[in-house]
């Protein structure tokens, strides 16, 4: 019975199954990681062994000031992230609910959505400067257009029953806006919010690469270009770990907010 439970399509499983399978996955890359390395199979000037990134990982943090990069990373991140969701949330609704919106903003939003982010930073920091609002715009332009759209989608798969039922039971149009299209729109709202901030973190790198003198983006260029492999390594895993956390507290949120939907933090 066990075995075809675990088998079964989106049957749920036990938490603490679940929290040991996913550090199993962890355990695995970290053995594969060591056999590699500890092998001499791969260079330590390609891919340093696991203590070793662990001592880089130390001395960036006790001299040279690690924090201080994480928090201009997350800072512009967050900023970015949250510009972008504050527009994109309620234009991307306002396209799903009402035909006229998309067809205003959804060309025009699909035909920027396929340019690269890194193709405007010359344009930006001619209009901005070098300063954050550079590196925020970058992080905006390239979060901004998919989550708008993916948003329209969400508001877009509303069951057509539900706002007839609506209409047929009196609710005005403003009413079936309220008190249907979004309240069963927000459960793949916050969903698809929690997936859009890592495509916010994705662009960092690209968003510190020119005129940046902190930031965890900064630190990994930083290190690219002396050959410490090891530092990279750090850069990476640390956004990782924040990317990892910052998917819990959305994970925790959607199941506090959604409780019916079977589904959340663990």
């Amino acid at each position: 019975m066990v075995k075809c439970k675990l088998l079964t399509p989106k049957a749920e499983i036990a938490t603490p199954l679940y929290v040991a399978l996913s550090a199993l996955t962890f355990a695995l890359l970290a053995a594969v990681w060591s056999a590699l390395t500890y092998s001499d199979a791969v260079p330590p000037m390609f891919l340093p062994s696991p203590d070793k990134v662990v001592k880089d990982g130390v001395l960036l943090f006790t001299q040279f000031d690690l924090m201080s990069d994480i928090g201009a990373s997350v800072f512009r991140v967050t900023v970015g992230f949250l510009l972008a969701a504050v527009i994109a949330v309620p234009l991307g609704i306002m396209m799903g609910s009402l035909k006229i919106c998309e067809a205003l903003t959804e060309p025009v939003l699909s035909f920027i959505r396929y340019m690269p982010a890194s193709a405007f930073i010359p344009l930006f920091i001619l209009w901005l400067g070098i300063g954050e609002s550079e590196k925020i715009a970058v992080i905006f332009f390239g979060t901004f257009f998919p989550l708008a759209l993916m948003i329209m989608d969400v508001t877009k798969n509303v069951a057509h029953d539900l706002i007839d039922t609506a209409y047929t039971l009196g609710v005005s149009r403003w009413g079936v806006f309220r008190r249907v299209i979004l309240p069963a729109s927000m459960p793949g709202i916050v969903d698809t919010l929690r997936i859009a901030f890592g495509w916010a973190w994705t662009y960092l790198v690209v968003a510190e690469i020119v005129a940046a003198g902190s930031g965890l983006g900064f630190m990994i260029m930083q290190a690219q270009r002396f050959l410490k492999t090891g530092n990279i390594i750090v850069g990476i895993i640390v956004i990782g770990v924040i990317g990892i956390i910052i998917d819990m507290v959305f994970k925790w949120l959607y199941g506090r907010m959604f409780p019916w939907m079977g589904k959340g933090g663990r």
